[in-house]
Order: structure tokens, then sequence, then C-alpha cells
């Protein structure tokens, strides 16, 4: 497609994002096509530069810290991290909220600012009026005690489904999911109604491939996603200002 005449094509030199994927590559694909459609644009020059790595093969997040394999995922996270600082990133994402349990490690060897999607998360549901966080995350993201330790610190009370219903949670992530299944809604809503009976009024989707469930579910506003919040605070990192995010939440809320 030719340029509009209307794009600015000597604009000062815009950022350029690296997304440190494959985490899973599902998830990747999703944060993309999100930041795409929630960019205002009227030419391809209006869309963020983006630098994607998308290695897939980085060992199990979940199954290191859960002590169930010694594979050790950060030497991966980390080279590639510097690989996308070397092809011109900026800023980088990632979207894997069990990868964020290297988040420090990992922002302190790149000379490029790393967003915090957990953190960023919390944040915005707290300015939504949440008074009790659940926590619907991979076992990995539980156990590193990753959402429940910036929850305290934001002085916002959480919970996490029962050992039965976290089960449930763990298939509709791995067995579904990940392996390109729709997810078992009933598995799903039952961790969700736990969540509830304890008093939560809000729900993180707390990994993202739960995010692939609020879009092919229609989930409502009961649920923040984290790819959305992500999706939403990369953009302003970038100076671009997101369309279709409803301002009170930071997500576009359907039903």
């Amino acid at each position: 497609m030719e340029n509009s005449p209307a794009c600015n094509l000597n604009s000062p030199k815009k950022p350029v994002l690296g997304i440190l994927g494959g985490l899973g590559p599902a998830a990747t694909c999703y944060l993309y096509q999100m930041l795409t459609d929630h960019t205002p644009a009227t030419c391809d020059q209006d869309h963020l530069d983006i630098v994607i790595s998308s290695r897939a093969s980085t060992p199990d997040r979940t199954a290191f810290i859960t002590g169930q394999s010694e594979e050790d995922p950060f030497a991966v996270m980390q080279r590639d991290g510097e690989m996308l600082v070397k092809y011109g990133a900026t800023l980088l994402a990632i979207p894997c909220n069990t990868a964020h349990y290297f988040y420090d490690r990992l922002a302190a060897t790149l000379p490029v600012p790393v967003l915090n999607m957990p953190r960023l998360t919390v944040a915005d549901a707290k300015a939504a009026g949440c008074t009790k966080l659940g926590i619907l995350a991979t076992d990995g993201t539980l156990t590193s005690g990753t959402y429940q330790l910036i929850c305290e610190e934001a002085g916002l009370p959480w919970a996490v489904p029962s050992e039965a219903r976290q089960r449930d949670v763990m298939a509709v992530i791995y067995e579904q999911i990940k392996q390109g299944h729709r997810a078992d809604m009933r598995m799903f809503c039952a961790a969700a109604d736990d969540l509830k009976a304890q008093g939560c009024t809000m729900a993180v989707l707390g990994c993202t491939e739960l995010s692939l469930v609020k879009r092919d579910e229609q989930l409502g506003s009961f649920y923040l996603d984290s790819t959305e919040v992500l999706c939403k605070h990369t953009l302003l990192a970038c100076g671009v200002k997101p369309i279709g995010f409803d301002e009170q939440y930071g997500t576009k809320r359907k039903g």
C-alpha cells in the first residue's frame, strides 16, 4: 500500500520496541496484533517500530521455578534481550507473566528500560477500584509470589484458587491453550467462581495464555487482562495514545 500524503515521514527518531517473546508463541502474536489494533494510524509509518524475538525453545519457566527442571531460562532470555538491544530496541516488553520471576536480574543487565507487566497490572487493578484481586496464573507465577508481593506492596488484598481449582487453571493453560485448543470453560469458570467466593472483586488473567481465553470467550469486567495492560502501557511508553481502551480500566470491556 502506498504511503498516504497525510503521513509524516520526517518525524523525529522513533523509539523501537523489543518484544522478548516465544513464551509462548501465541501470546507473542496476540500482543503484536493488539499493539497494531490499538494504535491510531492512517498509514504504515504511524505504527510502532518493533523487533521480536520468539524463541519458543526457551526452557519452561514454571518447570524451573517449581523445581521440576534444572534448565534455567534466564541465560536464554538475557541473550535474546541483548540481541534485541543490539538490533536497536530502546524499550523491552515481555508477554509472559511467569518470566517476570527473572525480571530484576534481567532488567539489571540491560541498558534499556524493561516494562514490568505484573506491576503495571496490579496498579491498574487498584486504580480501577479493585478491593481484592484474584490471581489466575501458572504454578510458577504463584510459587514465585510475583503478584502476591506486588499486591502487598500496593496494599491490595489478594487470593489464589484452591489446590483443586489451580489444577484446572494449569490444565487450561498447558493442556488446552498451549496445544491450540479452546479453553474448557467449565474448568475455567470453576476457578473464577472460587475467587469470587473468596471475596475477589476482580481477577487478573496473570498468564498470557489466559489472555487468549478472554479474546475467544468474550469474558466480562471481572477479568483484568495482563496482556491488554501491557499493550496499553507499551504504547504510552512509546509516545502513542492508545485507542479502543476503556479509560477507567485500561482495557476494553465486553459484557
